[in-house]
């Protein structure tokens, strides 16, 4: 017979998004990596199910002109297509339209869905409310299911929720930066908001991610889910911090379900006082 604390250990890996079902938690971009057999080995170790993929062309070609997409076994991975690059609504819109066409074109089940950014500049890589709010608008009413990228404000999470949007993605720093969660408490406000009335509503934490205990500390919040890249890509060892950030999801993740203890300001005796017997030398 299993009993109650051994059933509770179990992570429970599988997230539902967009009507889909990931067996993973983890979500894993396939850009920035030295080269695409790189990408192969860290996407496998990773124990992702949905892996990102920018669908402008000229990041689905490599210098050699070898195609992303001949390196993803589609069998294996849901891909979401994202519109990465785009600065205005009406560009997003279109690219989204062209990843549509790309997965329809390779029978992946990914058709569907899209993960929105609509950026605001190139030194900041910070979202756009205004185009991300428009576009995520005309995505719907199109028959996405749009999984959207935002800023940790909790009122723009709203709107975007509000919106139509199947999940929303705040970001815990800027794109790359891999700083980690700078505000936790957005994080938390954005998590109870959204999930007041709809406690399954999907909020993934997107961007910023630098290291293992970053992922865990996102888990840790509350999060549904992480998206990364840069963490995995740039890591010295992409392979192994592959590996690290897919522990670091379920630790994350079963913290959380745990729940932690309190933070109190004096030590608390983790042996009773009463019952102490005294020892006094020489007697």
């Amino acid at each position: 017979m299993t009993s109650q604390a051994s059933t509770s250990a179990i992570p429970d890996n599988e997230l539902r998004v967009a009507g889909r079902v990931l067996r993973s938690r983890l979500i894993v971009g396939t850009g920035k990596y030295p080269d695409f057999e790189t990408m192969q080995k860290a996407l496998d170790q990773s124990g992702t199910h949905v892996v990102t993929v920018a669908v402008r062309r000229e990041r689905l070609i490599d210098a050699q002109g070898r195609s992303l997409l001949d390196y993803l076994d589609t069998s294996r991975y849901t891909i979401l297509p994202n519109t990465a690059g785009c600065f205005t609504a009406s560009d997003a819109v279109r690219v989204a339209r062209l990843g549509r066409e790309i997965l329809e074109q390779i029978n992946n089940p990914g058709q569907d869905w899209v993960k929105l950014e609509v950026l605001a500049d190139k030194k900041t890589l910070l979202p756009d409310p205004v185009g991300t709010l428009e576009a995520c608008r005309e995505l719907v009413k199109d028959g996405f299911k749009v999984l959207c990228y935002t800023s940790d404000d909790p009122v723009m999470a709203v709107k975007i929720k509000e919106a139509g949007a199947a999940s929303v993605m705040p970001a815990g720093s800027p794109i790359g930066s891999g700083q980690g969660v700078l505000n936790p408490n957005a994080i938390r406000i954005i998590l109870e908001l959204l999930k007041e009335n709809d406690p399954t509503f999907p909020v993934i934490v997107d961007a910023g991610v630098g290291t293992a205990s970053d992922v865990t500390i996102a888990m840790e919040l509350g999060a549904d889910g992480v998206l990364l890249n840069t963490g995995i890509a740039h890591a010295k060892d992409p392979i192994r911090m592959a590996i690290a950030m897919k522990h670091a999801i379920e630790a994350g993740r079963l913290a959380y379900l745990s729940g932690r203890i309190s933070k109190r300001l004096y030590a608390t005796a983790s042996s009773p006082w009463t019952g102490v017997i005294s020892y006094i030398p020489g007697e």
